[in-house]
């Protein structure tokens, strides 16, 4: 104001006018012929006060506030704006629709804290070099339903989901198991699995068997054990940054995949894998980034696989002298093989499949199969002093598959 006020009176020129103010002198011309010595109102902008031809309309800024509020509570501000642009039909930027819940004292569901320092693990060049694996429990249909567990598999290469499913049990070798098996069905078999060291993957306990001790290694579990016969390298992470990527996609799931869920009101372990089907088609076309190179390392299954066998439980059982086998508690009768010969003393293998079934091999020979309740997946290894407890009365399992009358003294 005092140095226009100069320039209006003569103390002072209009270039030098313009030096002070750093702007052009036709400019400094303009301030000169609206100067007033009785007012101020000549320094502001005309448009002060007045909104802006692009501004949000009130009554879209009310839409958006309501929605955020009412049916979409709950999402963030990236899948909030792509829900209002895509669905409801509202032209809005992603920035606009920032500031307007901001304003509204509407603060987003993200916690962000500061993190330390780690070096990011490049990427595997191609398809199937190395999938990542890892299970979420968490309570994904809030009140709506049970408490479920994510089990998934991702690769590496790519960030693309391969295989997921939801279940109501925690993590445990039987939801692997299955995953698994949709992994290599739909994909192939990847070179290597990025995983934690929960007991499923391998044994955490110090005991040790003497045939261990004589082998010099532990016996692996259910789940290594299959993936040892897919051919499939182990990688153990030694913490959730080391497989990050998985970790961050379960941080995304654990955002949107909630807010899905919540969305369409699922409340049975049902509902929860429909919406999942199709929101890993609607991540990986998202958030998939293309590989280095064009190579796929997976793998196809060969032709002589059993995978049923081999993605199943396994145990070794010794025959009776009656050629009778026990597996946790249920007695089941072997038949006789050809010529009526006997096989009692003899090392058989006891697998339970997927579906319940258990057929007992001797070699590559199938015995008997029965149908039993799925046991316990975890591995739990025998003690070395048998404990003492009452004797119970089992049933037997003929091999015709109905239990005997004749009960195992």
């Amino acid at each position: 104001m005092k140095v226009i006020e100069n320039a209006v009176e003569g103390r002072l020129s209009v270039a030098k006018a313009a030096l002070l103010l750093q702007v052009s002198e036709r400019q400094v011309q303009q301030l000169k012929q609206r100067y007033r010595s009785d007012s101020t109102d000549w320094v502001k902008h005309g448009n002060r006060g007045r909104s802006k031809p692009w501004a949000l309309a009130g009554e879209t800024r009310q839409k958006i506030v309501e929605l955020a509020q009412h049916k979409y509570n709950g999402f963030n501000d990236t899948h909030l704006w792509e829900k209002l642009t895509g669905i409801e039909g509202l032209v809005v930027s992603r920035e606009t629709v920032r500031r307007t819940l901001r304003q509204a004292k509407i603060a987003s569901p993200q916690k962000r804290r500061a993190r330390k320092y780690r070096s990011r693990r490049e990427r595997r060049s191609c398809r199937g070099a190395m999938v990542l694996t890892d299970a979420s429990r968490h309570d994904w249909l809030e009140d709506r339903g049970p408490r479920l567990t994510l089990i998934g598999f991702q690769d590496d290469a790519t960030s693309q989901i391969l295989a997921a499913r939801f279940q109501s049990e925690p993590e445990n070798t039987l939801g692997y198991l299955i995953v698994l098996r949709d992994l290599v069905q739909g994909h192939g078999i990847p070179l290597s699995l990025y995983r934690d060291q929960h007991g499923t993957f391998q044994r955490n306990d110090k005991h040790w068997t003497l045939e261990e001790e004589l082998a010099g290694k532990q016996d692996s579990t259910h789940l290594g054990r299959a993936l040892e016969d897919l051919g499939i390298q182990q990688i153990a992470a030694l913490s959730p940054q080391a497989k990050g990527r998985i970790e961050r996609c379960w941080r995304t799931f654990q955002d949107r995949l909630s807010s899905e869920l919540r969305l369409v009101q699922a409340a049975t372990l049902e509902d929860a894998n429909r919406v999942l089907s199709a929101f890993v088609a609607e991540y990986n076309q998202r958030f998939a980034v293309p590989p280095r190179e064009a190579t796929n390392s997976f793998r196809p299954l060969p032709r002589q696989l059993d995978l049923d066998r081999t993605l199943s439980l396994r145990f070794e059982r010794t025959v009776g002298a009656d050629h009778v086998v026990r597996l946790s508690g249920h007695w089941i009768q072997l038949p006789p093989l050809a010529g009526k010969n006997g096989y009692a003393g003899r090392r058989v293998e006891l697998v339970q499949q997927l579906d319940g079934l258990v057929s007992v091999w001797l070699g590559s020979k199938r015995l008997h199969a029965v149908s039993l309740p799925f046991l316990d997946c975890e591995h739990r290894p025998q003690s070395r002093r048998p404990s003492v407890s009452k004797p119970k009365t089992p049933r037997i399992y003929s091999f015709a598959g109905r239990p005997a009358t004749a009960v195992r003294p």
